[in-house]
């Protein structure tokens, strides 16, 4: 696949389910394809710089000496060698896989801070609704405590008058009682005293 600028500015990833942001793989593979248009951009670059170092030194490219760096192979994981050939001026053919490149570099980056910037904006606005869900919580346990606390007390009045009753009604009922045996008592003496004479 011919990789152009214009692949690398509308590619879109799948958003993941379970987290923000895109999925690595997706990212990983497109990343790969970069990097393998890009090596192939570079070997052609080297191609062409031989090319024309063998033309300004009078030789046709059949002449050119075995040593010439030719295309070389794409490797994904290890980054081709870019032997240094000075050359005198830039010429045309030269800047086209140069600005190509930049170019790719550009846009990656440029995707790069695109990126950063959103993951920055959706982390501070994750942040401030995290703070604002906190907040409501605490206002809704402080309310919540609030009213416990007052319940609670108002059952606390009403025990303590239910018990002061409850006193109340003991200290009656002992009065009443100790009156009721002691009737009996006098009750018993009387009819004792008058049974005995």
């Amino acid at each position: 696949m011919a990789l152009t600028p214009e692949d690398v500015v509308t590619k879109q990833f799948q958003h993941v389910r379970f987290k923000e942001g895109f999925d690595p793989d997706e990212v990983d593979d497109f990343l790969d394809e970069i990097v393998v248009e890009w090596r192939k951009a570079i070997a052609e670059n080297e191609e062409l710089k031989a090319k024309l170092a063998a033309y300004e030194s009078g030789e046709t490219p059949a002449e050119a000496p075995a040593d010439a760096p030719a295309e070389q192979p794409v490797v994904e994981d290890v980054p081709a060698p870019v032997p240094a050939v000075e050359q005198p001026a830039a010429s045309s053919t030269d800047l086209a896989p140069a600005a190509a490149s930049a170019g790719i570099i550009e846009l990656a980056q440029r995707l790069h801070d695109e990126h950063v910037a959103e993951g920055k904006a959706q982390r501070d606005k994750l942040i401030s609704d995290a703070q604002a869900q906190a907040a409501s919580i605490i206002s809704e346990a402080e309310a919540r405590g609030r009213d416990e606390v007052a319940r609670l007390e108002a059952e606390r009045v009403s025990l303590e008058g239910r018990i002061s009753d409850l006193q109340q009604f003991e200290k009656d009922y002992r009065g009443q009682l100790r009156g009721f045996i002691e009737n009996k008592l006098r009750d018993l003496d009387t009819t004792g005293v008058s049974a005995g004479a």
